[in-house]
């Protein structure tokens, strides 16, 4: 039996008017498939698009075309059933309550929710349980709106900078207890500006652009999707001329060892290796700050050159 999309946008445009008169083109034919238990990263700069989509499937806002379900639902009546819920950067939280009224508080919102010492365990707020949220720091609260958000125990969850304010440990701790929530079957998606936490945690990158989906994949299949390459040699008689190598774009040399930049990495190296005397050769994709500025500004040449 095949399962329900956790989410699934299909052709989905979202168009705001602007003061000057000028339609503002939000999101531009957006499709996206989520399975239950994914781990999906949101890259993109700002104003790429990111927080319009998260308000579609939170259902804080309506397409002006296309569909959008959430667990087989319009995203209004799941958040209504519980089945998604959000964790956002910063509000939401009331400074004189102590965590433990303030977890007490909401879960009395709920006609059913997680047994509260689990949600306190999975957000590690034991030692903070007692403080008044307002004496509780940044990375703190950004914990307890974790708990918060999973306290319904919810099918979806939509963190927007999860991380924001947190330490390395705090947010190493995050990640791991992320990662039990996907195990559970928990579909996660993520809006995050620390490309390593997309690189090291997420199943799948979508990069936003200018509204539209530009690359959608894992890390290996966005790194291919640019198509420079690094190639590193050695040369044990010293470094020779190598200006006219071909296809190089870029050349940096430290001591004996080369790194140059190529589009064509196949016929670089097969150069190096049959017209000089280069050994120890390796050929490296980009890494995904690279890949992500690449693919970048290729899909804003793509776009203006279709403007014009």
């Amino acid at each position: 039996m095949e399962l329900t999309p956790a989410i699934e946008l299909r052709g989905v445009n979202k168009t705001f008017n602007a003061r000057s008169g000028n339609p503002v083109h939000a999101l531009k034919d957006v499709s996206l498939t989520v399975q239950p238990g994914e781990i999906i990263a949101l890259l993109g700069t700002n104003g790429a698009g990111k927080t319009t989509l998260v308000d579609l499937i939170l259902g804080l806002t309506t397409p002006s075309s296309g569909s959008i379900k959430v667990m087989g639902q319009a995203p209004q009546k799941a958040v209504y059933q519980q089945k998604i819920s959000a964790l956002m950067q910063t509000g939401g939280l009331l400074s004189d309550l102590t965590v433990k009224d303030t977890l007490k508080m909401i879960a009395s919102t709920f006609p059913r929710h997680l047994p509260l010492d689990e949600v306190i365990e999975q957000a590690h707020l034991e030692p903070i349980y007692k403080r008044r949220v307002g004496k509780c720091s940044g990375g703190e609260q950004q914990r307890i709106r974790f708990a918060l958000a999973i306290l319904g125990n919810p099918d979806v969850l939509i963190l927007d900078e999860p991380t924001a304010g947190m330490d390395a440990g705090a947010r190493h701790r995050f990640w791991e207890s992320m990662k039990h929530q996907a195990e559970q079957g928990r579909t996660i998606i993520f809006a995050t500006h620390y490309l390593e936490e997309a690189d090291q945690f997420a199943q799948r990158i979508v990069l936003i652009n200018k509204g539209e989906v530009i690359a959608d994949g894992t890390t290996d299949e966005l790194r291919n999707m640019s198509s420079n390459r690094t190639v590193s040699a050695t040369f044990p008689g010293g470094v020779p001329e190598l200006s006219g190598l071909p296809g190089a774009e870029s050349v940096e040399a430290h001591g004996n060892r080369v790194h140059i930049t190529t589009q064509d990495s196949d016929a670089l190296a097969r150069y190096l290796l049959t017209e000089t005397d280069a050994c120890d050769l390796e050929v490296t994709s980009h890494g995904l700050e690279d890949t992500f500025l690449a693919l970048t500004q290729n899909s804003g040449q793509t776009q203006n050159n279709e403007e014009d």
